[in-house]
């Protein structure tokens, strides 16, 4: 028989498409559990990492800006 296929353990019982459905959606059932568990964790670390990052460039700008900026002495006469 050209073209059949058989799972292991279903009695030679021929593979139909419900079966390769059925096995679909659960594999993507799981992965989408998987995601929606670990979505708030990731969300909470790329908020935390933005931060930084916007922290870090705020700093070198006010360094750089002192070390760019002069020293102005005004006197009045």
């Amino acid at each position: 028989m050209a073209g059949t296929t058989t799972r292991p353990g279903s009695n030679g019982r021929l593979i139909t498409r419900e079966d390769l459905q059925a096995a679909y959606s659960q594999v993507m059932g799981e992965g989408e559990a998987t995601a929606r568990a670990a979505a708030p964790r990731g969300l909470a670390v790329a908020g935390a990492v933005g931060i930084l990052l916007l922290t870090l460039a705020f700093l070198a700008g006010r360094r750089r800006g002192r070390a760019k900026s002069a020293v102005v002495e005004i006197r009045r006469l």
